[in-house]
Order: structure tokens, then sequence, then C-alpha cells
């Protein structure tokens, strides 16, 4: 089981920054990709940005150049420092840790982005 713990959501007005971290814990040995989604009221979750354990990086396309991921692996914990908000970026923001077979999901953090 990997257990993993969220930090950072709040409300920003728009034009502002929010950083959010996530720890993993318990059984980390083989995780390579660590990564966010986001799901907005009435909308599907959506993938935000991945990063893997060699570095490389994907984002959603409506983040691009607003949001970066970074992630420290000997502290097993990945950041989502996000710039530039929007309304549009209103939503729960989920850590996702996919390993083995199996995805292992944080509680959620909530991010509004007033206008």
């Amino acid at each position: 089981q990997v257990q993993l713990v969220e930090s950072g959501g709040g409300l920003v007005q728009a034009g502002g920054s929010l950083r959010l971290s996530c720890a993993a814990s318990g059984s980390i040995f083989g995780i390579n990709g660590m990564g966010w989604y986001r799901q907005a009221p009435g909308k599907q979750r959506e993938l935000v940005a991945l990063i893997t354990s060699g570095g490389s990086i994907n984002y959603a396309d409506s983040v691009k150049g607003r949001f970066t991921i970074s992630r420290d692996n000997a502290k097993n914990t990945v950041y989502l420092q996000m710039n530039s908000l929007k309304p549009d970026d209103t939503a729960v923001y989920y850590c996702y840790v996919p390993r083995l077979s199996r995805e292992y999901w944080g509680q959620g953090t909530q991010v509004t982005v007033s206008s």
C-alpha cells in the first residue's frame, strides 16, 4: 500500500499562485511516475501533470507555461507550483501515483480561484 498526503490548497485571486505538495509513504519501492489530476464540479477528472523518477514531464495543454511539477525523490514528494491561476483552474486536485498494477490517489485538496 502507498499512502499519499497532500497539502497546499486554498483560495486565491485570479493571477495568484499556490503550491501543492504530496508526500508518499508505505510501499514506495518501485514508484516511477508521480503526478496530479484535478476534477471540477460536473466534469471528469483530468490529468494536470505527471513526472517520472527520471524527470520526464507531461503537462495538460491548459496549464503549460503556468504550472510546474517537480519532485524530491529522496523525500518521495511531488510538488505542483501553480502560477497565473485562472477561475477555470478551480477544482479538487488529487495526487496520483501508479505502482505495479495499482493506482493510488490522495484525499484531494480544494483549489478555488476567484475572479
